[in-house]
C-alpha cells in the first residue's frame, strides 16, 4: 500500500458564489471556511491550500440571533496609549458589512501563512453585484 500525497498540479479550484441574504452569520462563516479550506474535497490535505474561490454577495443582509447587533463588539488597538477602539456589530453593518463576514471567517481558518493564503480567495460584497461573473463554475455536462 502506498500513501497518496496531493500535488500542486492535482488541485482544482472552482468559483462558488454564495448569497448571504437572510443567512445566520455564524452558519455562513462556517460554510465559507470549509469551502476555503477544501474540506469537502476528496483530495483534502490539511497542510495544503486545496480550497475553492468563494464570492459572497448581499453581505449587508445577514442575520444574527439574539441581541448580537448591540452586544457583539469588534475591538482593535493601534499600539499607542489611548489607541483602543471598539464598535458594535450594528455600527459595523451600517458602515462596512463585508468586515463582519471576513472577521468571522478569519477566526475559523488557521492562524498562519496558510490561513492568509486561504483568506485571499474570499471576496465579499455588500450588494448583489460583483465583478466575478466571468468566472463560471463548469458542470459535468459542460466538460463533456
Amino acid at each position: 500500500m502506498n500513501t497518496y500525497s496531493v500535488k500542486q498540479a492535482d488541485i482544482e479550484r472552482n468559483w462558488i458564489i454564495l448569497d448571504a441574504d437572510g443567512r445566520i452569520l455564524g452558519d455562513l462563516a462556517t460554510e465559507i471556511a470549509c469551502l476555503l479550506m477544501g474540506k469537502g474535497k476528496v483530495k483534502f490535505a490539511r497542510h495544503l491550500d486545496v480550497g475553492d474561490n468563494v464570492v459572497v454577495v448581499n453581505a449587508a443582509k445577514i442575520k444574527v440571533t439574539g441581541n448580537k447587533m448591540k452586544d457583539k463588539f469588534y475591538y482593535r488597538h493601534s499600539g499607542y496609549p489611548g489607541g483602543f477602539k471598539s464598535e458594535n456589530l450594528e455600527k459595523v453593518m451600517d458602515t462596512k458589512p463585508e468586515k463582519a463576514i471576513e472577521h468571522a471567517v478569519k477566526g475559523m481558518l488557521p492562524q498562519n501563512k496558510l490561513g492568509k493564503q486561504m483568506m485571499s480567495k474570499l471576496r465579499v460584497y455588500a450588494g448583489a453585484e460583483h465583478p466575478h461573473t466571468s468566472q463560471v463554475q463548469l458542470t459535468a455536462e459542460d466538460k463533456a
